[in-house]
């Protein structure tokens, strides 16, 4: 397995997810996994969990559009030599049913559709390359075959700094997805079957 990650660092049981982390640490120490690391974690859940393991993750997957920068997060992956992966990195938390109807859809934003009709690309794809001149890893998610091309096609064009400033001025500071300092203990106390 490449790498396997913790979902949500739980703060009202955050004991449990260092126990969890060290189970993943020897995971790694037995090979049986390549890297771990963790997702949803802010600058807090991070220092907390380093100060008590012993291998800084590799990854923090993180809620990250241009809507929704989350700047401290992406400053204490950096500072830590951790890798930060764009969950919904188009957006697509900000359009999914189901979220709340009173969402702005980053996907129609003016300024990235005049970006993308520049270049002759989608908003999608100038998303994604947005997160790609940042030193962003994003992950962006689809079944549609075409999407998916799309999805690969951002590597014969390039952002100006003006156009990245442009995006990077986007961002509203509201999160869309789950909140990780939510208790959520329907979801957290849910037995496994080890079968």
């Amino acid at each position: 397995m490449d790498l396997l990650i913790l979902h949500q660092p739980a703060p009202d049981r955050f004991d449990r997810t260092v126990e969890a982390y060290k189970a993943l640490e020897k995971l790694l120490a037995d090979g049986n996994v390549r890297a771990i690391g963790v997702s949803n974690f802010m600058r807090r859940h991070l220092t907390d969990l380093i100060a008590r393991t012993e291998v800084v993750p590799a990854v923090n997957q993180i809620e990250l559009h241009p809507y929704f920068a989350q700047s401290d997060v992406q400053a204490a992956d950096a500072e830590h030599g951790i890798v930060t992966q764009a969950w919904s990195p188009i957006g697509g938390i900000t359009f999914y049913p189901g979220y709340g109807e009173a969402r702005k859809n980053v996907m129609q934003d003016p300024t990235i559709g005049t970006i993308a009709a520049e270049h002759g690309k989608t908003p999608a794809q100038v998303m994604l390359r947005w997160h790609l001149q940042q030193g962003r890893s994003a992950i962006p998610k689809s079944t549609n075959p075409g999407r998916i091309a799309e999805n690969f096609d951002v590597f014969d064009f390039e952002l100006s700094a003006n156009e990245l400033a442009q995006i990077d001025s986007l961002d509203t500071g509201v999160r869309n997805g789950p909140d990780p300092d939510t208790p959520r203990a329907e979801l957290f106390d849910l037995p496994i079957p080890e079968e």
